[in-house]
This record gives structure tokens, sequence and C-alpha cells, in this order.
């Protein structure tokens, strides 16, 4: 955990100083400083942005519960079910690679405006990342590891929850890390649409007033929301999953 907080700060500070000298060559009415940025994030501003943020992360943690849920349900299938396996296994084929953005104007056609289309979005992306990671991920279990416990009167549920359900997290865990950056990416885009609460809505709005300092002060906030909820997923890695260590 050290070592990734260490890994931040150099990564924090090298974006600084590039930001900075990207200040003497651009108008800093476009491109303000991190000083400028930083100084206009006071008591008052942070107050403002906690209604925004609630929503932000409302929305993201509901999407990403769904989608888990869903991805373990559907990856267990594939993996444990071959009636399920001829079923679904085309259809992730199919509709993995799509561009599922695409299916925006459906979506906020299907849902409405607002929460709903985010959330639906979210789940409609990470879903599948999930279900096939959770997927390869029991179908790698060496056969040995269910033998060794049959030969000990294991039965169903034990060979579940002692050999099947870990590899499973394991790998929920590890999509939900890379997934966190898509969810928050398909946020951003979708709270520009029909809503007025949101880190997304808050950034495109400043963006229209003409209000540089308060768009790039978002996006620190955003980003810095997006990191804590990944070092929150690196925390539950490291006390789950304590034993692959």
């Amino acid at each position: 955990m050290l070592n990734k907080i260490k890994n931040f700060l150099y990564g924090f500070i090298l974006v600084h100083l590039l930001w900075l000298y990207g200040t003497y060559f651009v108008d800093d009415r476009l491109i303000p400083s991190p000083f400028t940025v930083y100084a206009r994030m006071d008591s008052d501003f942070l107050t403002s942005m906690l209604e925004h943020i609630g929503y932000s992360l409302w929305r993201l943690f509901f999407g990403l519960a769904i989608s888990v849920a869903l991805g373990l349900f559907f990856g267990l299938l594939m993996s444990r079910s071959k009636l399920f396996s001829k079923l679904l296994n085309p259809l992730m084929y199919f509709l993995y690679p799509i561009p599922k953005m695409a299916f925006l104007p459906v979506v906020m056609l299907t849902f409405g405006l607002g929460t709903p289309t985010t959330i639906a979005m979210i789940v409609l992306i990470v879903v599948f990342q999930i279900a096939v990671n959770v997927r390869d991920g029991i179908n790698s279990i060496p056969v040995e590891n269910y033998h060794t416990l049959i030969t000990l009167g294991a039965n169903k549920w034990s060979l579940f929850k002692d050999v099947t359900f870990p590899a499973a997290l394991s790998q929920i865990l590890s999509s939900t890390r890379v997934a966190l950056g898509t969810a928050t990416a398909i946020l951003f885009i979708t709270e520009t649409h029909g809503t007025r609460h949101g880190m997304g809505f808050y950034i495109m709005d400043a963006f229209n007033r003409i209000n540089y300092i308060d768009m790039y002060a978002g996006i620190v906030i955003l980003s810095l929301v997006a990191f804590l909820l990944f070092l929150l997923v690196d925390t539950l890695d490291a006390v789950l999953l304590r034993w692959m260590k």
C-alpha cells in the first residue's frame, strides 16, 4: 500500500509540473496555473461541491453494485453450466467489442434523462468486463483443486465457498479496479445530459459559462474522488484476498 501511495505522489508531482510548464506556453485564461485553481478551492467552494460529489458517488456505486452482481451471476453460469455457456458465450463474444456508448440515445429514450440513464450505461458497459473475467478466472481453476477437496468429503457448497468463490472474488476486484476508470468516464458523459447535479454537469456547466478556473477545479476533484475509489478497491483486495499474498 505504501508503494502505491508513493507512486501516486510521484505521479501527482509530475502531472502538476507538466501542468505548470504548460501555462508558460498557453494563455492562462485557457489553462490557469495549479496555484490559481487550488486557491479557488476554498471552504465555500468545497461545500457547494458536496452535493455534486454525492450525486456522482451514488450513481457510480449503484451502477457498479448492479454490474458486480450481474457479472458474478452470468460469469458463474457460463463457467459452470454447459447449457448457459452455449447460450451466453456467443452473445458475449458478439456484444463485448461493440462500442456501447453508441447506445446512449437508445438508453435515454428508454430510461429517460438523468440518474436512470447514467446507471443503465454503467451497467451496460461494465457488466461485460466483470462477467468475462469471472468466467475466465473460474475456468482457469485447476481441476485438481476440486478433486482434492472431494476426496476429503467436501460437498458442493464447500467447493463453491472454498474454491470457486475465492477465484471469482479475485476476478471481480481486479475487474472493478479496471472498470472504475471506465465507469467514471461514463459517469462524466452521461451527467452532461438531462441533469443539474453531478461532477460531469458541474464541469461542463463551468465550461459553458467560460469559467475555466471552476472547470479545472471540478476536474481536479473528480480525479481525486476516482483515485480514492481506486484506493478503496485496492484496500478491499488486500484485506479479502490476504490469503493469496
